[in-house]
């Protein structure tokens, strides 16, 4: 059986036309589908009785089920998903942040192994399809409400989004199709540890969502440490590469920093992160860590997190400094990790 889930709109209009129908039908399936969140054909009530029933016949809709769900005490929602294959993925919903946010998972796992980071320790399982990607998005947007409203999405959650590049890419064109839920990539980020291959083809992508680069170190020695994938594509090649990236007219690149006690938190490091960053159109968003069982770091103290912001926008560096969502839940940004 052929998934619906899996097709752009193009792709289900070709199928339509294989099983003897009209391609126009093509976009309503695609609002039940996305913007109605219904994928039994026979409730798809705008169709002919016998294209209900060929659709029922030959078709399918693998959508992730909600396996659990957890709400943290500042209304931060995690959900744990089952894939088909019963595999399990975990995404969050993160109100007011100002915007509505879905961080969204990419990876079952991930293969970067960051030392801070509690999904590394999973290593990677598999990567997820492209209806896999927007399945969580469809699923969210529905469970909160939000399907027919203005929302985020963030590439943050499992697993590293440029290390599965083709399926992320039409993901995020599935999810951008006006009879779908219309998601502009501007409202797409999508957060990297540096894959400069990825990167150069996503510099060519028509529909090309925002950027945050995870550098979190200033040294090659430290982000070695830090971000194994540092000894592949080093900081020089990762910066050159920023400073490659085409960029929207008051766009910026956001560079994601994970602040940990004693390892790359002194004023030093700052100083040198305002001199690397000199001459791009960046933003620094400073994550204070999210301490985990198994991460051998801790989490520096607010007046070091401030020490350091100050050192940054002196060097005419813009900077926020994250709040964490969801800590109490295990949600946060590198807390991601399932077991079954």
């Amino acid at each position: 059986m052929t998934d619906l889930a899996e097709l752009d709109r193009r792709e289900l209009e070709e199928t339509l036309a294989d099983l003897g129908a009209p391609r126009f039908h093509g976009r309503q399936i695609y609002r039940w589908i996305y913007k109605r969140g219904v994928t039994d054909p026979s409730a798809m009530t705008d169709l002919s009785q016998k294209l209900r029933a060929t659709l029922a016949e030959h078709t399918t809709v693998s959508t992730p089920t909600v396996a659990r769900k957890q709400v943290s005490e500042d209304g931060t929602t995690k959900f744990l998903l089952k894939l088909a294959d019963g595999q399990l993925i975990e995404s969050v919903y993160i109100p007011d942040t100002p915007a509505q946010t879905f961080c969204i998972s990419t990876q079952v796992g991930c293969a970067m192994k960051c030392a801070f980071c509690l999904t590394g320790t999973m290593g990677l399982i598999r990567n997820l399809t492209a209806g896999e990607i927007a399945g969580q998005v469809r699923v969210l947007a529905h469970e909160t409400g939000l399907a027919d409203k203005i929302f985020n999405i963030v590439l943050m959650g499992m697993g590293e989004p440029l290390h599965n590049y083709d399926p992320v890419m039409k993901a995020i064109r599935m999810l951008a199709d006006k009879d779908g839920l219309d998601l502009h990539p501007r409202r797409v980020t999508l957060s990297t540890v540096g894959v400069v291959p990825g990167m150069m083809k996503l510099a060519e992508e028509e529909l090309m969502p925002s950027l945050a680069i995870s550098l979190h170190a200033t040294t090659e020695e430290q982000r070695d440490r830090l971000v194994p994938i540092n000894r592949k594509y080093d900081i020089k090649e990762l910066i050159d590469a920023c400073r490659k990236m085409p960029m929207r007219r008051r766009g910026k690149i956001m560079f994601e920093y994970v602040m940990l006690a004693g390892e790359n938190d002194s004023i030093d490091d700052a100083k040198r992160l305002v001199k690397l960053l000199r001459g791009l159109k960046a933003k620094v968003n400073l994550l204070p860590l999210n301490e985990a069982p198994g991460i051998p770091f801790k989490r520096p103290s607010d007046d070091a997190v401030n020490a350091f912001a100050k050192v940054l926008v002196a060097g005419d560096v813009r900077v926020t400094v994250r709040k964490s969502r969801g800590r109490d839940i295990r949600a946060a940004c590198g807390q991601l990790a399932t077991d079954k």
